[in-house]
């Protein structure tokens, strides 16, 4: 995929129409309560050039956090007050937590919400990453920063249902490996809506 491919693919992505997603579309027996409070969040889809191609920038949570350690996740992370909106917000996490500098970034644009079983509105904010950067992990919060090439993480065939048992009942979810990194949960939800969204 070259990057002239990758661009239009990603346009296209976001000129489409589409419905929120969440952790529990593959999950038709949760029951979700009406009136539920969902904090607003939103991450960073950053894809720049690379030489495999176009690559998508994602970090493995450190082991020492309370919620999702050691995860594969996207740069993000709770809209502040602070932020004017949820690309603002994408775009303060990503040079918090990777070191990515917010002038390097084209936004392309957001996709449809998401909702995860940990109670946040996750807003995906799609952006090209125009400059090379050197990645910064935030100290405490981010153990590893590493790039997976857009390609495989967008191929709705390297997508797999696995399931577990949480909270006393049988989950399923998605999974999209690439080499020692096991990409599941919210962060494959996320990509497989947008490896649809990308799809002729």
């Amino acid at each position: 995929m070259t990057t002239n491919e990758a661009l239009a693919l990603l346009n296209r992505a976001v000129a489409r129409e589409g419905a929120p997603s969440s952790d529990f579309d593959l999950n038709t027996h949760v029951v979700l309560p009406e009136g539920r409070k969902l904090t607003p969040a939103a991450v960073l889809i950053g894809v720049g050039a690379g030489p495999l191609g176009p690559e998508l920038v994602l970090t493995k949570r450190s082991s020492r956090l309370k919620h999702h350690p050691g995860q594969i996740a996207f740069p993000g992370g709770k809209v502040d007050a602070g932020d004017g909106d949820a690309v603002d917000a994408a775009l303060r996490e990503a040079e918090e937590e990777v070191g990515l500098p917010r002038r390097g970034v084209e936004v392309l644009g957001t996709l449809p919400a998401h909702e995860t079983v940990t109670g946040f509105t996750v807003t995906p904010v799609l952006g090209w990453i125009r400059d090379a950067f050197e990645p910064v992990p935030e100290a405490g919060e981010v153990a590893e920063v590493f790039r997976v090439p857009l390609s495989h993480v967008t191929d709705p065939a390297r997508f797999i249902v696995e399931s577990r048992f949480w909270r006393g009942q049988r989950r399923y979810y998605y999974t999209v490996p690439w080499g020692p990194y096991y990409i599941w949960g919210a962060t494959a939800r996320i990509l497989r809506a947008l490896a649809d969204r990308m799809a002729p």
